[in-house]
């Protein structure tokens, strides 16, 4: 890659993370397209070369929301239930501590899937991905293991990512500690006090 490539793609990932930290304090529809192009220190004619809309600017966003979990999911495929959610939120917090970006992206996927002002053919493929109806089964598994607790999958499922949720949007939002990840893991995995 050229320098001009490099500058053009530092310069991308700058509006990036401008727009992003602008849709998650004014939400999608109270930011403008001069208010990134403003905070991101450059003409709204310039931020056009770039991206053609608001729209296709957080459209990419979320393009990054979901193609991240994505890639890690199917980097972790093949371990053991409990061996991929522990992989799952080391991996997680780990980025999160490293780049203040990641835990920015929590904050945007769940205030993008609740609100109204989403455009909406990006609504729908936000809708597509459920993580808490995709990880059933391998919570099912660890369960018949016995190295996952007893309860309702899908309940263990919702605990462990609105855990990971939670903690994410702390980060991003109050510049709170990102916990260990063994405490999070300690939501689902089975226990001597668990069996009890």
């Amino acid at each position: 890659m050229g320098k001009r490539s490099d500058q053009k793609e530092k310069r991308r990932s700058q509006i990036l993370e401008t727009g992003l930290d602008l849709f998650i304090r004014k939400g999608y529809s109270a930011t403008k397209i001069s208010d990134i192009a403003a905070a991101a220190d450059m003409s709204t004619g310039l931020l056009f070369h770039y991206f053609s809309s608001k729209e296709e600017l957080y459209e990419e966003l979320i393009g990054l929301g979901i193609s991240g979990p994505e890639n890690m999911s199917a980097g972790l495929s093949g371990l053991a239930p409990l061996a991929f959610f522990e992989r799952a939120c080391e991996f997680i917090f780990s980025m999160i501590r490293r780049e203040p970006f990641a835990a920015k992206m929590f904050v945007l996927m769940n205030q993008a899937f609740y609100s109204d002002a989403t455009p909406e053919h990006i609504h729908q493929i936000i809708q597509r991905v459920n993580y808490y109806e995709k990880s059933v089964p391998l919570i099912q598994k660890g369960q018949e293991e016995g190295t996952i607790r007893a309860g309702d999958p899908l309940a263990l499922s919702v605990a462990y990512w609105t855990a990971i949720q939670g903690c994410a949007q702390a980060v991003a939002l109050f510049h709170m500690p990102c916990p260990e990840s063994d405490w999070i893991i300690d939501i689902i995995r089975l226990t001597i006090k668990s069996q009890v």
